[in-house]
């Protein structure tokens, strides 16, 4: 598992679960199925910066605090 996009998985998670979100609710936000957002948060997948934006904006921060 490549460790940069674990600690991408890990950020996203952590944020969303500061917000109080469920990875349902970012699904519905950016129309994705809820396995994908999964893969993503476990560094399973690998989301393309599109979506990394996408991310951001739906958890209201900034991308580099999802990269960081």
């Amino acid at each position: 598992m490549d460790t940069s996009a674990k600690k991408l998985g890990n950020n996203i998670k952590r944020v969303r679960l500061e917000k109080g979100m469920s990875q349902g609710d970012i699904c519905r936000k950016l129309g994705v199925d809820r396995s994908y957002i999964s893969n993503v948060e476990s560094g399973k997948k690998n989301p393309t910066l599109s979506t990394i934006t996408k991310l951001a904006k739906a958890l209201g921060v900034s991308i580099s605090e999802l990269l960081k």
